[in-house]
């Protein structure tokens, strides 16, 4: 499946001499634009991609699990003459991210994942899918308006403003992502895939945890360890699981430093 690119940068013309492209995965019930301040802040040094995963933004829709989200990133690349790339990839597009590297660990020069084990997770999104599901629109419906009647399903304010990215507004509202496919896909999307022993990247890996947030336990550290020999863990002080929305700033200059570094 060939999937839509946010393309930027680089704003030098020698940036990007022997540089690997950098590009950005949202999470589940993201989008492109969504990473769109760390991609203006990455212009500079390199050739940014943003994407939109399947059923979300501007892509196709269709039913999901992680080695055809692998498959849509390689044809995608592929297309843009973006290969290897360095992978930055947060919650879901972060496992999307790590499935590409176990698989085809010479497409990935580097690899950042943002809150996300390579572990089967559920934290409740499961429930946040099924609840948007249920959502009635009016006939028409205004951004406010909009934001009053997504209050209940997704109470955090900060977070409720990138899920009003996914809603088409005006007359016939409604969501415009694939929702239907992605609660129908959710169990693949909190699972993890089969990845056979002896399996591992071993190119430099930045796992980032909120400090707050449930999913990167002491558990996970072995399977980590394993697949990804070379990775280090970097703990974001203030945040949770949207880590670079709630601490936008330690989020910004881990992945600069890193981008840097690799």
């Amino acid at each position: 499946m060939r999937l839509n690119v946010v393309e930027r940068g680089p704003d030098r013309a020698d940036a990007v001499a022997g540089r690997p492209p950098i590009v950005l995965l949202h999470g589940l019930f993201g989008r492109a634009r969504n990473l769109g301040h760390f991609q203006r802040r990455l212009v500079g040094q390199r050739r940014t991609l943003a994407i939109d995963l399947r059923n979300h933004g501007e892509s196709p829709h269709g039913q999901m699990d992680y080695m055809s989200m692998a498959f849509d990133l390689v044809e995608t690349l592929a297309a843009h003459d973006a290969l290897p790339a360095t992978l930055v990839g947060h919650s879901m597009g972060g496992k999307a991210a790590m499935t590409l590297a176990l698989t085809r660990p010479e497409l990935v020069h580097s690899l950042l994942v943002a809150d996300i084990p390579p572990a089967i997770t559920g934290h409740g999104s499961s429930r946040l899918g099924r609840d948007m599901l249920r959502i009635r629109f009016p006939d028409y419906l205004g951004r406010s308006a909009a934001d009053a009647l997504l209050a209940d399903a997704v109470p955090n304010a900060d977070i409720r403003q990138l899920m009003l990215q996914n809603i088409r507004f005006g007359d016939n509202p409604g969501w415009q992502i694939g929702l239907e496919e992605l609660v129908a896909s959710m169990i693949n999307i909190e699972g993890w895939p089969y990845i056979p022993e002896g399996h591992a990247y071993d190119g430099p890996t930045l796992f980032l945890a909120g400090a707050l947030s449930p999913y990167i336990r002491p558990e996970h550290h072995a399977v980590m360890q394993r697949l990804f020999p070379r990775h280090r863990l970097e703990m974001i002080e203030q945040a949770g699981h949207w880590l670079h929305v709630e601490n936008p700033a330690r989020f910004a200059a881990l992945l600069e430093q890193f981008v840097r570094e690799f």
